[in-house]
């Protein structure tokens, strides 16, 4: 089943995506961390998102969009980062909209 990560604005561009899934288990920190390391990845073998084929974003980018977003999990807005992913939580990556 795992877990169902939606994003939303600044960070859907940047990821080339609107959603994914992923094996539970990790933490919020731990997923935005993986994140950032496919996205330097990808820029490196010039693949997805952070090579242009995607929305083009580089790495350096998606992981300072990724470390200002806000979370809900479950329906729930949380700041904590320490939470630990279930199976069937969904967890949506919300960068700020607008203003600062």
């Amino acid at each position: 089943m795992g877990v169902r990560i939606r994003y939303f604005a600044a960070a859907k561009a940047a990821l080339g995506r609107a959603s994914d899934e992923r094996a539970a288990g990790t933490t919020i920190a731990d997923l935005l961390s993986e994140l950032a390391a496919e996205a330097s990845a990808e820029a490196a073998t010039g693949s997805g998102a952070a090579s242009g084929s995607g929305a083009g974003t580089d790495a350096a980018t998606i992981e300072r969009i990724l470390a200002r977003c806000t979370f809900i999990h479950n329906r729930t807005a949380t700041a904590d980062r320490t939470i630990v992913l279930a199976d069937g939580d969904t967890l949506d990556v919300l960068p700020p909209f607008a203003g600062g």
